[in-house]
């Protein structure tokens, strides 16, 4: 158990008996009264984002994640199949389970598996992943007075926005939590 004022970014902690990451955290000392901290924390089973203040004298649960290091097989309609590379056992997680971040996993990728007690959280993919374009329209000369972008498509099939003069065929750097292009490989 740790203090409220010892809540730190990126800890993982137990309220309420669910399991959340801390997303941001704010001392606040009112001039009348103790100490508060006040944060926003991420539920890591619904993903559901909220604001928490704590007392200065409360006691919060801190516990950790494992990350295993998997690699991504496949997908079909069942799930995604990943396998674990010490034990090359293979565990599938549904669709649900990753959220957006089915849309960035390809074949042969290195992800890490998040678990809390012999349970999987999610996955721990990579800031930023590089995929190749699969679909983009045609960029016009003289469109580049501002900043105009176009719709492509990738790899994996998710839509990006991305500048003019990419192409089919360019490999780009797209960011995972943002799902923005970063720049071209």
């Amino acid at each position: 158990m740790i203090n409220a004022v010892d809540i730190r970014k990126g800890m993982n902690i137990i309220v309420g008996g669910k399991l959340y990451v801390v997303l941001d955290r704010q001392h606040h000392k009112p001039g009348k009264g103790g100490a508060v901290m006040r944060t926003k924390i991420k539920n890591l089973d619904t993903g559901a984002i909220t604001e928490r203040t704590f007392r200065g004298g409360d006691k919060i649960e801190e516990t950790y994640l494992e990350r295993k290091k998997h690699q991504y097989l496949y997908s079909d309609k069942n799930g995604c199949f990943f396998m674990n590379m010490e034990t090359y056992e293979q565990i599938s997680l549904s669709k649900e389970q990753l959220g957006k971040s089915v849309g960035f996993l390809k074949e042969n990728m290195d992800v890490n598996i998040l678990m809390h007690v012999d349970r999987i959280i999610g996955v721990d993919l990579p800031k930023n992943i590089v995929l190749k374009v699969t679909y983009a329209e045609p960029g016009h000369r003289g469109d580049t007075a501002t900043n105009v972008q176009k719709q492509a498509t990738v790899e994996t099939g998710i839509e990006v926005q991305v500048p003019l003069f990419i192409n089919i065929g360019d490999s780009i750097v797209i960011n995972v939590e943002t799902g923005k292009y970063v720049s071209r490989n």
